[in-house]
């Protein structure tokens, strides 16, 4: 057998007068001796003799067919092939030539699951929504995906009916611009901070206050809700704020009061996550991030490594703990002990009961993965962006995360090993803030240059260019049911995009 596909690949055809390569002659290819592998290096089944011109779905059906999954029984599964990291999309010949694959061993195939249900890419604008009158800052959907809320400049939070594409209706009590919305994972109070330094809780349903939470000195960066699967019961409600003074507390829904107060970071605090394991992550100014216990506000972890800024964090389990007990189309359990145990379910299949990974981008241009729950020390460095990093976001199924920078470019990367997987360019300004689809498959960016950008994570490329905004978009969002993406910004208007 030859040592290696490429001397297959060298025997091509020699490029003939029109510069067209001729096809490559049967006898010149080999078959490759193959096994089939889980993302935790489980075999399945025995080594198997591959023709050259195998395609993904023919791995599929041999894998099942491995697996005994049937199409009686529901549980025929799609599947997604990957060979030294890199996604089969070809037939199996033409990638191992492309990753020079050595073939004087077995070669390992590893396979990974893929959503049951497929989110079409958004492609047009649906609806473009006046009413807030300066420009939007924040967009966020519910957990059901069934309601929007936007925050904007001009002080208020504005609840969309995204189906009939129509206002709902608008809660007033800021006064100052609305920076940050986040929704409970029930869906039932969505929590609003500001430039006035207050925290406000919502009813979605009717826009009435449910609350006013002072005791922050300066503005609101950041909010973040306690997991449904890790709530003690119905009227022990938490989550977490921070500000521009240095702390994150830790907020009692149903008393309206603060429970503790984190502080220990030195300067402005720029984002915050409550993690699915009881940990609270805080990043800041000051360079660090800090790990708090969940229960009482102690430090358990300082992460340390950036040499500016830390702007942004991201959570590998995010998407589960978004979107807690409701399922792929919008249902959950009605007793709170069976959402409790429901979302408990979904989390531990989400994060494939591997700890939690943590993402930290910087004003220093780079990002550093950890895991929290085990150490102190990052995993790993990451570089390549070449300006301030402004938005990281993991895959819904955490195998991969995406990084915006106000270099232009998306970036793609194994969310398991932190290595890079690919650069999207095409944005001609700086790109503000990225969303991925439910079923991982695209991600969805927004930039000053005015337009959203839609790119596949498998082709590695640009799927549809989405203009229609007429100044820098500020903030974008997908809805957690796959249907619509929304998008807000500089020119005040609220746009609905679907397929």
């Amino acid at each position: 057998m030859s040592s290696s596909i490429n001397n297959n690949a060298n025997k091509r055809a020699k490029t003939n007068g029109e510069g067209r390569e001729n096809l490559v002659l049967p006898e010149q290819r080999i078959n490759v001796i193959a096994q089939l592998v889980d993302t935790d290096g489980n075999a399945a089944g025995p080594q198997l003799d591959l023709p050259h011109d195998c395609t993904s779905k023919q791995l599929e059906e041999l894998l099942n067919t491995l697996l005994n999954n049937t199409e009686e029984k529901g549980e025929k599964l799609p599947y997604e092939f990957y060979i030294k990291d890199e996604t089969l999309t070809t037939d199996l010949g033409d990638h191992l030539a492309k990753v020079n694959a050595s073939m004087e061993q077995v070669l390992k195939i590893v396979y990974a699951p893929q959503a049951l249900f497929r989110v079409r890419p958004v492609t047009r604008c649906s609806s473009a929504i006046p009413g807030h009158a300066e420009a939007i800052l924040s967009v966020s959907f519910s957990p059901d995906g069934k309601h929007l809320a936007s925050g904007s400049g001009d002080t208020t939070v504005r609840l969309w009916n995204h189906e009939s594409e129509a206002p709902k209706t608008t809660c007033k009590g800021h006064t100052n611009w609305v920076l940050c919305v986040a929704w409970s994972p029930d869906a039932q109070l969505v929590a609003s901070g500001g430039m006035d330094n207050m925290v406000r809780l919502w009813d979605p349903h009717t826009g009435e206050s449910r609350g006013i939470l002072k005791g922050h000195k300066k503005h609101i960066v950041g909010l973040s809700w306690e997991p449904t699967h890790a709530l003690k019961s119905p009227n022990d409600i938490r989550f977490v704020s921070a500000s521009a003074d240095g702390s994150a507390k830790v907020w009692n829904v149903n008393r309206k009061i603060p429970l503790f107060s984190l502080s220990a970071h030195s300067r402005a605090l720029s984002s915050v996550k409550w993690g699915g394991e009881g940990l609270i992550y805080t990043a800041s100014r000051d360079t660090t991030v800090y790990a708090w216990d969940a229960k009482d506000g102690k430090i358990v972890r300082q992460l340390k490594g950036h040499a500016h800024w830390v702007n942004t964090l991201a959570l590998s389990s995010e998407f589960a703990l978004r979107t807690g007990a409701f399922d792929e189309t919008g249902k959950r359990e009605e007793s709170f002990d069976k959402a409790k145990e429901r979302a408990l379910e979904r989390y531990k299949k989400l994060t494939r009961n591997k700890p939690e990974r943590l993402i930290s981008g910087s004003d220093d241009f780079t990002m550093f993965l950890w895991e929290p729950s085990q150490s102190k020390t990052a995993l790993k460095r990451l570089t390549g962006h070449v300006q301030l990093i402004n938005h990281v976001m993991f895959s819904p199924d955490g195998k991969y995360f995406a990084s915006a920078s106000f270099d232009k470019a998306v970036k793609l990367w194994n969310g398991d090993t932190g290595d890079f997987v690919c650069t999207f360019r095409g944005h001609v300004g700086a790109v503000y803030q990225i969303a991925w689809s439910a079923d991982s498959r695209f991600v969805l960016s927004a930039s000053k240059d005015s337009t959203l950008k839609v790119w596949s994570v498998r082709l590695k490329k640009l799927e549809l260019d989405l203009p229609g905004h007429s100044d820098e978009i500020y903030a974008c969002d997908w809805s957690p049911l796959g249907t619509k993406g929304a998008s807000g910004g500089k020119d005040k208007m609220l746009r609905l995009w679907k397929h």
